[in-house]
């Protein structure tokens, strides 16, 4: 597509008051293609096949550095401005014809047009994600997040203050004062969007940690917002003796905030209302909204706000999690976050020329004010933090986490550039120190801070070291009702004995969506999130009905986590810790309905299980559930029948131990089948040891109680076990084994060639096969891993 001029073809006495002179104007948009190969062989010279180049260029670039620097745990952000000064005139710039050919000035606009809208949703998205409300409800620590988020912002923002009148009096000119005062202004910012993607890259979202810097963050953004609207606008007014024109913008400010609250939240609720219950929103609405946020660009731009607050705003008011927020999220936040996000921060990286310094009096004090506003920010966290007793290496990562840097700053930096606030060499110093301070942040933290060592060091937090009359404290978790339906079947036959007295921690799951803050609420509390009639809600009062027909015999406290699902093994164990739990039910991630055909296979569940695993503070067990499966064959009966597989070691020992404690119940009636290699070989001796006393005290039990019976097989090998074991299948109701024993066992030879689920065990493995189609559910015990300080 051509638009041309030429020669003008009227005549003078027609308009004599009209030159017959005008502009030609030769906008190539797309080339050819395969129809004319003379003109298609400069592409390049079309503005469509340019910008497809350039997206795929930088993109390419941006991943394979991030596939690299990943390794050493540096953030994203790092390799998104790597690839731009790669690509800019630092680097491949230095080639001729580089920049004219790929990066010519004229094809500028395009990229900075996407950029510019990519960065606007996603501000809006954050602002959708973000939930105010948590500033008052951060539970136990919200004294201590309200104290660091009000000074955090407070003592830089004074700091700042006095900085900026030492160089404008005695070091600066006053050209340069406008730059001082913004570099100041943007480095003592806390963006919410850049301490969030910090958090998820370290996968400390959900720790201690990540909780208390998420809620100070929050509270900090929105303070340093404030000051910084009111400064902007009282600069306005100080300006030339112009009161008035500062009065003026704040009320127009003011007035264009409540445009957006007042018209966009009555709108969202009648959208949410519209929506059918655990229907998505129509999409009608997301374009509508959609266009809302560009329209809230121009009316901030226009009242004296910077136009990152008008989209930010309006995704403050829309309320957050489903059905609005998660749908907007879901439509929006991949295409923008994948591709036009990262596109402004490499748009960015290209314009940086680390080659060409000619004042470097400045380039000297930019840095200077920027490792002091650093400082300050810094110190201004930690100080805060150790007086509200937080632990110094603690208080160190949470300085440097809510010190950190990130597109928000680019942002600022890349508009101060186009407004000629600052030159092309100060932008350069500043974009490489959003690098340096986004990489250094990273990795200081996560040499301060392992959110595992909260659980070294702590033993004996398990069943088998647990006295028969002390209270045993079970955390059970769950992502559907299903999943409280089988721990009722497994723990309702042990509530018929008062002296071994059962406490349940219930642990309601929910995947985090259109929210950015996690959440964890105590039902005890009264809190209600979840909408009457959903999956969620009917879990809460499954639990709470449980407790409320056994009262007396068991006590119940419900909790709901809303997490992203690769975070949600940190709320087990977190809670898990808290309580002094000494087991954790798990969900097994597969489920079967009465034909005995796998219906559900979730990975993220199977993920969350191994995680929880590797880090838990006490023993864990993963329940498979099959009752749904019908056995016609099968009399109903009163008694329920559990077994326990003992091959050795200290997972079966626990899961013997739980047997034994069940078997305090009159109402279950407990088999140990012991399997005894016919050729023994050389074993750990104290696991030996371990192992006949245990059974020595069980064989003792059952004198005593006949609802206990121990059964000693001899096997040659694995295949043995296996046939011995499917051959009782149908006699029990409950199958208790350990998950791992010794590689070298002879009584499991040959059964982990053929291990389709290793974090089973092979002998839980077997009995999780989709193949089995049998009624019987299967407890698969590991005990708690002591680790050293």
């Amino acid at each position: 597509m051509s638009i041309s001029g030429g020669e003008s073809t009227l005549n003078d006495g027609d308009l004599p008051h009209l030159s017959s002179d005008f502009c030609v104007i030769d906008l190539q948009l797309h080339s050819p293609g395969v129809w004319d190969l003379e003109q298609a062989s400069n592409f390049l010279h079309y503005a469509l096949p340019r910008l497809q180049m350039q997206l795929a260029l930088i993109f390419t670039l941006t991943q394979c550095l991030h596939i690299l620097l990943r390794r050493v745990h540096l953030p994203r952000i790092v390799s998104e401005i790597l690839a731009g000064i790669i690509l800019g005139p630092t680097v491949l710039g230095q080639l001729p014809n580089f920049t004219e050919t790929i990066f010519p000035r004229e094809g500028e606009i395009f990229l900075d047009v996407l950029s510019k809208v990519g960065y606007v949703f996603f501000i809006f998205l954050t602002g959708v994600q973000m939930d105010p409300r948590m500033v008052m409800t951060a539970g136990a620590g919200t004294m201590t997040a309200w104290t660091i988020g009000v000074l955090a912002p407070l003592i830089p923002f004074a700091g700042g203050m006095t900085l900026s009148k030492f160089y404008e009096t005695n070091v600066l000119h006053k050209y340069r004062w406008p730059a001082v005062k913004s570099i100041i202004g943007t480095s003592n910012l806390f963006a919410f969007p850049v301490i969030v993607s910090l958090l998820v890259d370290l996968k400390i979202m959900n720790s201690e940690l990540g909780r208390l810097a998420l809620t100070s963050t929050l509270i900090s953004d929105l303070l340093s917002n404030i000051m910084l609207t009111i400064a902007s606008n009282l600069r306005i007014g100080y300006v030339g003796w112009m009161p008035g024109v500062g009065i003026t913008s704040a009320l127009l400010s003011i007035a264009a905030v409540l445009l957006i609250m007042g018209s966009m939240r009555p709108f969202a609720r009648w959208i949410i209302k519209q929506t059918p219950e655990g229907k998505p929103v129509n999409n009608v609405y997301v374009i509508f909204i959609s266009v809302a946020v560009l329209l809230s660009v121009i009316v901030t731009d226009n009242t004296g706000l910077a136009f990152q607050y008008g989209p930010f705003m309006l995704g403050l008011v829309l309320p957050d999690g489903p059905p609005l927020g998660s749908t907007l999220v879901e439509k929006l936040e991949t295409v923008n976050c994948g591709l036009f996000v990262p596109l402004l921060v490499t748009y960015c990286g290209t314009k940086v020329n680390l080659v060409e310094l000619y004042d470097l009096t400045f380039v000297g004090i930019t840095w200077m004010i920027i490792v002091a506003s650093l400082a300050m920010k810094f110190f201004a966290i930690l100080f805060p933090a150790l007086i509200c007793k937080v632990p110094v290496k603690d208080a160190a990562a949470l300085a440097c986490i809510m010190s950190t840097q990130g597109i928000v700053q680019m942002a600022f930096y890349f508009s101060y550039s186009i407004s000629q606030t600052v030159d092309g060499e100060t932008f350069s110093m500043l974009t490489f120190s959003v690098l340096l301070i986004a990489g250094s942040m990273q990795l200081c933290v996560k040499s301060l801070y392992d959110y595992t060592r909260v659980y070294t060091g702590y033993q004996k937090r398990d069943i088998q070291h647990i006295s028969n009359n002390s209270e045993l404290r079970a955390l059970s978790c769950a992502h559907h009702p299903d999943d409280v339906s089988a721990v009722k079947r497994m723990l309702e036959p042990c509530l018929l004995n008062k002296e071994s007295p059962l406490a349940i921690y219930a642990l309601n799951m929910v995947e985090l969506a259109g929210r950015a803050h996690p959440l964890l609420i105590d039902h005890q509390l009264g809190q209600k999130t979840a909408v009457v009639g959903s999956n969620s809600h009917r879990i809460v009062d499954l639990f709470q009905s449980f407790g409320q027909q056994y009262f007396g015999l068991v006590s119940v406290q419900v909790f709901t986590a809303m997490s992203l699902p690769r975070f949600m093994h940190h709320d087990i164990c977190s809670l898990a810790f808290d309580k002094l739990a000494s087991l954790i039910i798990l969900p097994f991630h597969r489920k079967w309905n009465h034909q005995g055909r796998v219906i559900q296979d979730s990975s993220s569940v199977r993920v969350m299980n191994c995680n929880v695993f590797d880090m838990a503070p006490c023993s864990v067990g993963i329940l498979i559930d099959r009752h749904k499966i019908r056995n016609r064959s099968q009399v109903p009966s009163s008694t329920y029948n559990v077994s326990v597989i003992f091959i050795g070691g200290a997972d079966d020992r626990e899961a013997l131990a739980y047997g034994r404690r069940m078997a305090r119940s009159p109402g279950i009636h407990l088999t140990v089948i012991r399997f005894v290699p016919l050729d023994p070989t050389n074993e750990n001796q104290w696991d030996a040891v371990l192992d006949a006393e245990i059974l020595k005290e069980t064989r003792l039990q059952g004198t005593h109680q006949e609802n206990i019976v121990y059964k000693e097989e001899k096997v040659r090998d694995g295949a043995e076990t296996a046939l011995q074991i499917h051959a009782v299948e149908d006699n029990f109701d409950l199958m208790l084994i350990g998950r791992r024993h010794r590689e070298e066992c002879p009584q499991l030879l040959g059964l982990n060639e053929w291990n389709d689920l290793p974090e089973l065990g092979p002998i839980g493995d077997m009995l999780a096969s989709s193949e089995l189609n049998k009624p019987l559910s299967v407890f698969v015990i590991q005990k708690q891993i002591v680790r050293s300080k």
